[in-house]
C-alpha cells in the first residue's frame, strides 16, 4: 500500500502521518479532508532533482502544477529548487505569489488567452509552449506591443502511444494538442519570420499515469532528433511517470529513469533537459479523510459504505474508473471481515471512490482513509450539490498547519448576482 513515508500505527492502532493521528485531525479540522505529508513531497522533489543531475547535469525540473496547485504546495516545490509548469493564468498567478522564479516558469495551453499571454510576458516566464499558428501571431502581437522577446519552445505532437487511460494520453497522433510532425518543417519556418518569437527548443507530452519508460525512451529519442535537425538548445520530455494506486501498478525507480533518458542524450548533444513531474511528485505525499456516515446492507448482493466526501473532492474514479486503495484510520491491524463498496454522499449512481474492499468491521464514526491523492484530487473538485471543498492540511515533525481553509456556505455564493 502506497503510503507517505512517515506513516506508521501508533499505540492507539491509529495510522499516523508525519506524526499526527489521523483520527485527532479528523476531530480537530473536520472531514473530508486533504493532508499531505511534508517529508514525502520534499523528498519527491529532491529524488527528481538529484536523480536527473546525477545522470544528465544540464536539466531542469518544472513541477507540474495541474497536479496541485496551492500557494503552500507551491512555496514548499519552490524552495527544493523546483521551477513550474503551469497552465492557466490561475496557476500563473498562484505560483508568482509562493514567489516561484518566473524564468523557471513554462506555460502551457492549447488555447491560451490574450490576457494570459499578456501576463506571461510581463512577469517574464522563460517559456510559452506552442502549438498551433494562432497563438504564434498572438505571441507576436502582444510581445511586439510590450517590447518584449517570447521564448518558447514547440509542443510536438510525438504519435507515440502510452498505453494508458485514453483521456490522459497527449501524445498518440489524433489528439487536440501539439504541432504534428509532418507540419513541423512550415512551422518552424513560421517561426523565423517573426521579430517578437524566439525558438528555444522541443517539448512533448505523451501521457499520464505510465507505468514504463520504454516510451519515455521513444519520446527522447525523437525529440533528439529534431533538437539535431533544427539546433535547438533545449528538449522537454513533459511529465507523466505514474504511481502505485495499488500493488500492481510499479512504476520505475527516477534513478532509473533518469539514467534511461540520459543513456539516450548523452555524447550527442549538449541540450538543456527539462521534466515536468506532477503526479509522481505530489501523488503519495496525499491522502484524505472521510468520516463513515452510513452502513447500507443489501443482502446477498453487498455493503455500501458511505462517506461525507466522494466525486466532488475526488472527481478520478468517475472520470477514469480510477482505483485506490483505503483503510480504516482508527482501526489499524484488525482482520478484515468483508468486500465492502465505498460510496460518496453525491447525487449520482456513480459516486463511488472504492468498488471493491475488504476491510475490518465498519460502523458509523470510523475514519476511512484513501491513499494517494495528492494530485489531481483538489486540483479536479468541485462544488457539486453545492457542497464546500475540503479544508486541506500539511503535517510533519508531529505538527499539523492549514495550507487550505475549508470552505464555506458563504464561499459557494460569493460570486452569486441577485
Amino acid at each position: 500500500m502506497s503510503l507517505p513515508i512517515t506513516a506508521k500505527t501508533n499505540k492507539n492502532s491509529h495510522l499516523e502521518i508525519g506524526g499526527c493521528d489521523v483520527a485527532e485531525l479528523a476531530k480537530k479540522y473536520g472531514t473530508p479532508l486533504y493532508v499531505i505529508d511534508e517529508a514525502t513531497l520534499r523528498e519527491n522533489c529532491r529524488n527528481y532533482i538529484d536523480s536527473f543531475k546525477a545522470a544528465y547535469p544540464n536539466s531542469e525540473i518544472a513541477f507540474a502544477s495541474k497536479a496541485l496547485c496551492t500557494v503552500g504546495i507551491s512555496k514548499l516545490i519552490a524552495g527544493e529548487g523546483l521551477g513550474f509548469d503551469v497552465s492557466s493564468g490561475g496557476e500563473l498567478f498562484t505560483v508568482l505569489k509562493a514567489g516561484a522564479d518566473p524564468k523557471k516558469i513554462y506555460f502551457h495551453g492549447n488555447n491560451k488567452t490574450l490576457q494570459e499571454i499578456e501576463e506571461g510576458l510581463k512577469a517574464g516566464i522563460g517559456r510559452f509552449m506552442v502549438d498551433n499558428v494562432e497563438e504564434l501571431a498572438n505571441l507576436e502581437a502582444i510581445a511586439g506591443k510590450l517590447k518584449k522577446t517570447a521564448n518558447i519552445m514547440i509542443r510536438v505532437n510525438p504519435g507515440i502511444d502510452a498505453h494508458t487511460h485514453e483521456f490522459i494520453q497527449t501524445g498518440k497522433t489524433d489528439s487536440k494538442f501539439g504541432v504534428p510532425l509532418d507540419q513541423l518543417d512550415a512551422f518552424v519556418q513560421k517561426i523565423k519570420t517573426l521579430k517578437s518569437v524566439k525558438l528555444k527548443g522541443l517539448h512533448a507530452h505523451i501521457g499520464s499515469q505510465i507505468l514504463d519508460v520504454k516510451p519515455f525512451v521513444e519520446e527522447a529519442k525523437l525529440l533528439l532528433d529534431l533538437t539535431l535537425k533544427y539546433q535547438t538548445e533545449e528538449l522537454n520530455l513533459g511529465g507523466g511517470l505514474g504511481i502505485s494506486y495499488s500493488p500492481d501498478q510499479k512504476p520505475p525507480a527516477v534513478a532509473d529513469f533518469a539514467r534511461a533518458i540520459a543513456a539516450v542524450l548523452k555524447g550527442k548533444t549538449k541540450a538543456k533537459l527539462i521534466l515536468e513531474p506532477g503526479r509522481s511528485i505530489v501523488g503519495t505525499a496525499g491522502i484524505t479523510l472521510y468520516t463513515v456516515g452510513v452502513i447500507k446492507e443489501i443482502p446477498g448482493i453487498r455493503q455500501y459504505i458511505i462517506v461525507d466526501g466522494g466525486m466532488a473532492d475526488n472527481p478520478r474514479p468517475i472520470l477514469y474508473d480510477a482505483k485506490y486503495e483505503a483503510m480504516l484510520g482508527n482501526k489499524m491491524g484488525r482482520a478484515d471481515t468483508a468486500t465492502v463498496r465505498v460510496a460518496g454522499r453525491f447525487c449520482e449512481s456513480g459516486d463511488i471512490l472504492v468498488k471493491e474492499i475488504k476491510l475490518p468491521k465498519v460502523e458509523a464514526g470510523d475514519i476511512l482513509v484513501t491513499t494517494c491523492t495528492g494530485a489531481y484530487n483538489y486540483s479536479m473538485a468541485s462544488n457539486y450539490n453545492r457542497v464546500p471543498r475540503p479544508a486541506m492540511v500539511l503535517v510533519g515533525g508531529g505538527k499539523s498547519s492549514v495550507i487550505l481553509k475549508r470552505e464555506k456556505y458563504e464561499d459557494l455564493v460569493r460570486n452569486d448576482a441577485d
